[in-house]
């Protein structure tokens, strides 16, 4: 699937969920919904099995917490791109190529 679908269906699929049904949406509580889908792969990471191997998730089985939370992610943020029309895949590609021109660990930092 191309950036561009995913934006278009991820858009489709919250608007027939009813999270557009009120009108606009604030766009200062959907980039808080994007970094709370942060939090939860990040306590996915920090409680994991006894073994230290990830949970399953029980909504979607077959697949970590870890990676249902970053899928949660970008759907949320595929679904602001459509509402804003922001061109998402040509952005990735163009910062992606800007990326490959950057030096080892961007010029030096640590992190």
């Amino acid at each position: 699937m191309h950036i561009k679908d995913l934006c278009r269906t991820a858009h489709q699929d919250s608007a027939r969920n009813g999270w557009y049904s009120d009108g606009d949406r604030n766009l200062g509580e959907m980039i808080c919904l994007m970094h709370s889908e942060l939090s939860e792969a990040m306590e996915a990471l920090r409680k994991p099995n006894e073994d230290g191997s990830l949970k399953e998730s029980t909504k979607i089985p077959g697949f970590s917490e870890l990676v249902e939370e970053l899928a949660d992610c970008m759907i949320r943020i595929a679904d602001f791109a459509e509402y804003e029309g922001l061109p998402l895949e040509d952005a990735i590609s163009a910062k992606m190529a800007m990326n490959r021109t950057r030096g080892f660990k961007h010029g030096g930092k640590s992190f």
